[in-house]
């Protein structure tokens, strides 16, 4: 079975500093309102459907060709991404790090109470955002998602039963914890449309959109074109040998070469 997630973070002025979290690395996925405007035109024409929701594909009810939008992070500015969603009627997902809810820069527990309540589904992004989730001990893997699940289901008065992982660094621990927390599916940062599974658990590749990402681009990833997830399939894997190789020191490493550009 395959389905195309999209993967989103903040919305910025263009020029503008981004919301949420701060520095070269988050700039770089940050797009301005307009320019985010214009991926959702280009998708919808290209899809010809609204997105689909992770609860359908978990259930099986999906239909062929489904497609999602996800937001990882919890920026303020989600809400602004909610309301042109709303324009078209359309769901998202949305995913919160829990510890830095009512943070400056990011959402407050009212906000994401409000997305909950107009359609969206809200899904854990562990509780602290470990740079590295992968480089973590088995017991921290459990108390991240645990206790962010407990946090929200608490917040919004049910279960969530979805989640995705901070920093794009996943690994069979990190799905096993994840499975053991009590998520039914988990999205992964691998540009993959192929889903997967472990322990029960319903493992869903994504593609990144960045700043420079066209809308074009975008619209060719939703309706499923191999070329865009080829590329970024590559991509993927060269930066996944170079954090295996860089270990602790890849992240600044990466900081590094990203002021500089």
């Amino acid at each position: 079975m395959k389905a195309r997630a999209l993967v989103y973070h903040g919305l910025v002025a263009r020029g503008g500093r981004p919301d949420g979290f701060t520095g070269p690395g988050a700039a770089a996925y940050s797009l301005a309102p307009e320019h985010f405007r214009e991926h959702l035109e280009r998708i919808a024409a290209a899809t010809g459907r609204p997105p689909a929701s992770v609860d359908t594909l978990a259930a099986g009810t999906a239909p062929r060709g489904a497609w999602m939008l996800t937001f990882d992070d919890g920026a303020a500015s989600a809400v602004e991404a909610a309301e042109q969603l709303a324009r078209r009627a359309w769901r998202g997902h949305f995913f919160i790090a829990t510890d830095l809810v009512d943070s400056p820069g990011f959402l407050g527990w009212d906000d994401v109470r409000e997305l909950a309540r107009v359609g969206h589904v809200i899904g854990s992004h562990s509780c602290s955002h470990p740079d590295r989730m992968a480089a973590c001990s088995w017991e921290q893997l459990l108390d991240e998602w645990s206790r962010s699940a407990a946090v929200l289901a608490e917040a919004l008065g049910r279960p969530v039963r979805t989640a995705s992982v901070p920093g794009g660094l996943y690994s069979r621990s990190v799905g096993r914890a994840a499975a053991a927390a009590g998520f039914t599916t988990l999205f992964t940062s691998l540009p993959s449309q192929r889903l997967g599974s472990i322990d029960g658990c319903l493992l869903i590749g994504r593609y990144a959109i960045r700043r420079d990402t066209s809308a074009d681009e975008a619209a060719a990833a939703a309706a499923g074109r191999a070329v865009p997830w080829a590329r970024q399939r590559t991509a993927w894997g060269l930066r996944g040998a170079a954090k295996r190789i860089a270990g602790e020191r890849y992240e600044g490493m990466r900081r590094a070469l990203l002021a500089r550009r």
